[in-house]
């Protein structure tokens, strides 16, 4: 049972890849009084917001805001394009990957899933070589889609979107292509126009620093072609209603207009300190973090260094050592949550998030809490993670990653 009555002195670290901790700067706007979201003050949020979300998202396109979770835009991109019995075409990255796939089979699609074999393709980047390989096969154009993950949150892989986007055109292949990037939005790299991207899906809950309850769709012009055909059933999500209210700041139905405080003051920090400052920050903690696994002589969930992600690092236990017992040991003695492995990493890693309302101090005793909790469940370590993290940050600052 719950205790809710269990508050600690000094703060909890919530070093989760998500919900990430909240800036109290968003949490002092979302505490402003509600308005009347029909009124004049509100379509000037509305537009307001909308205009700054496109700068985060690097489109020019319309980006769709639902009062939902990342899992109702993964929907609403595949009902607003999709038709029943449709051909889809899915790369196994992760636990996420794998749960839209299976939304995309409840919905009555048919997703190939594509993949690296057993767990080993946890470890390891979207291919972009056997998606192009695929669609050359597919000379009727069978295939009328291709998802990927960007930032695998499940195992902290960040896909080569690009690359993807250039197999498809390799393979001249008309298929949409929609891409997830949740957990990655505003920590990693993403350019939904430069990279050709037809629906991209996010969520509030991550490097937007929000409380989960907000997600999004941005959409290509190819994207509404599209919808204008897809036969899948949808009321709340489609986006031609919304994309119409959306000409005057409002929404068909009625949005959750704190949050919205909360996202329009969210884009104002992001863009005031800039987003190729805010990306070079999260490479930066996540080396350090990295240096800090090193040091401990652990392995990294993520085989390959050139998609290490920027927002959480998947720190691999020992063989018998039981990673979820680690983590509640972790959490029991010095209030710090820790993500935990899933799908088929369960038991066998945690993850560190580096996202959010965070600093080099914080994840310098997030990465103690680790050290001291691992040294107290038996886990033998090379040596100190801590000191290793700490040199790393002493040793670039910030100012170097302007």
């Amino acid at each position: 049972m719950l205790n809710l009555d269990f508050h600690p002195s000094g703060r909890h670290f919530l070093q989760i890849p998500g919900p990430s901790p909240v800036p109290d700067r968003i949490l002092r706007a979302m505490s402003l009084p509600t308005i009347d979201h029909r009124g004049p003050e509100f379509g000037a949020l509305g537009c307001e917001l909308l205009g700054k979300l496109k700068k985060v998202f690097k489109t020019e396109s319309p980006v769709i805001i639902y009062p939902a979770s990342g899992t109702g835009a993964w929907e609403a991109a595949l009902v607003n394009t999709l038709s029943l019995g449709d051909k889809v075409l899915m790369f196994e990255t992760g636990h996420f990957a794998a749960l839209w796939q299976k939304m995309a089979l409840r919905l009555g699609l048919e997703p190939e899933f594509l993949g690296l074999t057993g767990a080993e393709g946890w470890r390891h980047g979207v291919q972009a070589d056997m998606i192009e390989a695929r669609l050359r096969e597919d000379i009727d154009h069978q295939i009328k889609a291709v998802c990927v993950v960007h930032n695998e949150t499940s195992t902290g892989v960040t896909s080569d979107i690009a690359a993807v986007r250039r197999a498809i055109d390799a393979a001249a292949h008309p298929a949409l292509f929609l891409v997830d990037t949740i957990s990655g939005l505003a920590s990693a790299d993403y350019r939904h126009d430069e990279w050709g991207v037809d629906v991209t899906v996010s969520g509030s809950q991550k490097g937007l620093m929000l409380p989960p309850g907000i997600s999004f769709n941005a959409i290509s012009d190819k994207a509404i072609v599209a919808s204008q055909d897809s036969k899948l059933p949808k009321s709340f999500w489609a986006w031609d209603e919304i994309i119409e209210a959306n000409r005057n700041g409002y929404w068909p139905y009625t949005p959750n207009t704190n949050l919205l405080y909360g996202l329009n003051e969210a884009l104002d920090m992001l863009l005031e300190e800039g987003l190729d400052h805010v990306l070079a920050r999260h490479q930066r903690w996540a080396a350090g973090v990295r240096k800090a696994v090193e040091a401990w002589g652990l392995e990294i969930q993520c085989q390959d260094p050139e998609v290490y992600s920027p927002v959480l690092t998947g720190v691999v236990m020992p063989e018998g050592v039981d990673a979820d017992e680690v983590r509640q040991l972790i959490y029991e003695r010095f209030d710090l949550s820790l993500g935990m492995g899933l799908g088929k990493a369960k038991g066998k890693m945690f993850r560190i998030g580096h996202l959010g309302d965070c600093n080099d101090l914080t994840l310098v005793a997030a990465l103690g809490g680790c050290e001291a909790g691992m040294k107290l469940a038996g886990v033998v370590l090379k040596g100190s993670g801590v000191t290793a993290a700490l040199d790393h940050f002493a040793n670039h600052p910030l100012e170097a990653a302007k």
